[in-house]
């Protein structure tokens, strides 16, 4: 009993070494088996943003700004992690004409047109339907439940598309057994009932419908996943759950 406490602290751990820029502490010896944690640095990063927004509020900050310290801590928290896999997809999708020539494009470090459309805007996106989030009274449970369901379409992409290429940060890691991406995604559910009343069964959908084009998506362009397309359909998972409760 005491090793598997350890063991699950240890995931929580490598997720959040993995997907932050967090000073933690992390062995990262069980790669892929530690994925089930992913959602949970979702409840840690929407935590930690909240409290600059909420200052910010609280000092009588219009919820435009207060939106734009939100999605700001974001970004810092993560280190920009998931926003630059969404624009090395958007520019190795589109700006490639086979797979190869795609993989090599989403490898290289410089970002093309349609790497700054895509991340201008899901920024945009974001700040827009936060503000509109931050209206509400529960507007921190809102933004956690998003936080943490989005991350869980990671470890269910890992887990059903191969490897796109022999190197990367999602191959080091490994692919999850479905019994881990089942896991996380209990968690999101979880995090949704408690967070969102009777809108659940609609943002699941939309987080659902939402994963998988993107692995419709990914398997056309390349034939599998990457760390940058597991990052791109967090993003892009986030932004529909945001503006589904925004409306």
């Amino acid at each position: 009993m005491h090793d598997k406490w350890r063991i699950e602290v240890g995931d929580i751990a490598t997720a959040l070494a993995l997907l932050t820029r967090l000073p933690v502490r992390a062995s990262f010896s069980r790669g892929a088996k530690a994925a089930w944690a992913y959602p949970l640095v979702g409840l840690v990063v929407a935590t930690l943003a909240a409290v600059p927004t909420g200052i910010a509020l609280a000092v009588g900050l219009p919820a435009t700004l207060a939106a734009l310290i939100w999605v700001a801590g974001s970004v810092i928290l993560t280190g920009a992690m998931h926003e630059d896999g969404l624009a090395d997809c958007a520019d190795g999708f589109w700006g490639g004409w086979d797979r190869a020539r795609r993989l090599e494009i989403m490898k290289d470090s410089q970002i093309g047109s349609y790497g700054v459309i895509a991340l201008c805007l899901s920024l945009v996106a974001r700040w827009i339907a936060v503000s509109m989030i931050l209206q509400e009274p529960a507007w921190l449970a809102a933004l956690i439940g998003v936080a943490v369901a989005s991350r869980a379409t990671m470890p269910a992409l890992m887990t059903a598309l191969p490897h796109a290429r022999d190197t990367g940060l999602s191959q080091s890691q490994g692919r999850p057994v479905r019994e881990t991406a089942a896991v996380a995604a209990v968690l999101a559910i979880a995090a949704l009932v408690l967070t969102s009343g009777g809108s659940t069964f609609g943002l699941i959908v939309v987080a659902a419908l939402t994963a998988l084009a993107c692995f419709a998506i990914a398997k056309s362009k390349i034939g599998g996943q990457t760390g940058d397309v597991l990052g791109a359909t967090q993003q892009l998972t986030e932004v529909a759950l945001l503006m589904a409760l925004a409306i």
